[in-house]
Parts: C-alpha cells; structure tokens; sequence
C-alpha cells in the first residue's frame, strides 16, 4: 500500500518550524507535529499564569484551536513561530483573568531563583527562609515584570521573543529586564540590612 502523498513528500520530524507553518496552512499534519512541538511549553507558561491545570488544560487547547484557525495569516516576522503561540496564550490569559476579575499572579518556583544572574546567587537563597524572602520580594514586582522573569527564567525566551509576546520593542524588554534586576538587589540590600541586628542577636545568644 503506497503513503499518502503529503507524507511521502514532508518528513515532519526533521522540518525546521517554518517549513513546517507552509505546510501546515495545508497540511493538518504539519499542524500535528508542531502542536507536539509546542503543547508542554505552552500548557507550563499557561499554568504558571494561571496556577490551576484544569484551566491551562482548558486555556492550551483554545490556544492551539485559536493558532490552527488563523494559520493561514501566519506571518513570519523574524521571531520564532513559537512566538506567535506565546502570544496568543498571553492574550486568552490576560481575557482570564480580565473575565474572573482575578488579580494577574504569577505562581513562582525556584528554577526562576536559579537562573537570577547575581553575582552569588547561591548566597542568597542558601537558606529556605532566604528562598521564601526572595519570592516575596519578586512577588512585589509589578505583574509585568513578573511575566518576564517567568519568560526568561523559566521559558528560556529571548528578549526578542519575549518583546513579540509583550507587545514591546527588544530594547524596551532589555531595559525592563535591567530595571528589574535592580529593584530585586536593591530590595534584597534593604532585607539584609534590617536583619543584621536580628542575626548579630542570635549569633551571640543575645
């Protein structure tokens, strides 16, 4: 029995993204594959944003039905077609939360304290209360800020990409990025000074 002629002619698996997006304004195999792709990097950032799995469940789907619908429009405009996915998640997340009227919480994990580039960051969070305290303070960013820290540290995004699915410029999101970072150190120095005396206390048994 012969293949059908799309899968004699596409090897799917081996096809680069934008091969594949030709394809898939035709082909919904092509689509297949790059909803393999894509799902579980999808449905996480969903998760993170919404922090329940039976709505990320709920929310990747309409994701991948929404991208499926307009794929024909799909443009490449120098950014990863996974971009393109991110975008419109972000977008049904912010329609969530605006519908719930839920406040915009991001839900952290340690992997986003890891990947913080301070100069020692295992200093910082060497202890679970130390852990506990950064997560408060990046809790206290602005949901903007958050989102991006969820893109860079946990999604591993560009700042290219990451300015595609925030509507922003590269330059703006490297700007936001390093005002960030310092709003972080600077919150952290305060922390530590006010707990000085507290430790000098405990460290002479006073």
């Amino acid at each position: 029995m012969s293949e059908p002629a799309n899968q004699a002619q596409h090897d799917y698996m081996e096809a680069e993204d934008a091969q594949l997006v030709e394809w898939a304004k035709n082909d919904t195999e092509a689509f297949g594959e790059l909803y393999t792709r894509y799902v579980q990097k999808i449905y996480n950032y969903v998760y993170y944003r919404t922090g329940n799995h039976h709505d990320a469940e709920d929310l990747t789907s309409r994701v991948f039905y929404r991208a499926l619908g307009h794929i024909g429009n799909y443009t490449d405009r120098g950014v990863p077609f996974s971009a393109w996915l991110y975008r419109i998640a972000h977008n049904l997340v912010a329609n969530w939360h605006r519908d719930r009227g839920r406040k915009k919480v991001v839900p952290l994990e340690d992997h986003i304290i890891s990947g913080l580039p301070f100069d020692a960051p295992e200093a910082i969070t060497e202890t679970q209360e130390e852990r506990e305290r950064l997560l408060a303070s990046i809790r206290e960013l602005p949901e903007d800020r958050q989102q991006l820290l969820l893109l860079k540290f946990v999604e591993r995004l560009s700042n290219a990409e990451i300015g595609a699915i925030m509507d922003r410029t590269e330059g703006a999101i490297k700007s936001l990025y390093h005002r960030t970072l310092l709003s972080l150190r600077t919150i952290l120095q305060q922390q530590e000074d006010e707990s000085q005396p507290e430790k000098r206390r405990k460290r002479f048994g006073l």
